[in-house]
């Protein structure tokens, strides 16, 4: 009867990783927030808001996947010896 075998987890995620990823995303909400604030002077503002909000909503599932994967690529799963 063998034993199971042990592993470690590491992780060597670094805040470099995923800086550009955060500033891209940071654009990606001044961009929406200047568009709203351009159509605030339309005569419906209520398009601002939702032009904003759909911005918003729609970049975020993107954001979470590259964070998820670029998380996942920095694991790593090795055994003890």
């Amino acid at each position: 009867m063998t034993l199971p075998n042990r592993y470690t987890i590491k992780c060597d995620l670094t805040f470099g990783d995923i800086y550009l990823q955060i500033l891209a995303w940071m654009a990606v909400i001044f961009v929406s927030l200047a568009g709203g604030l351009s159509l605030m002077g339309a005569s419906s503002p209520i398009f601002a808001l939702i032009g904003v909000g759909l911005i918003l909503v729609l970049s975020l599932p993107f954001l979470l996947f590259a964070f998820v994967t670029t998380l996942l690529n920095h694991i790593q799963i090795e055994p003890l010896s």
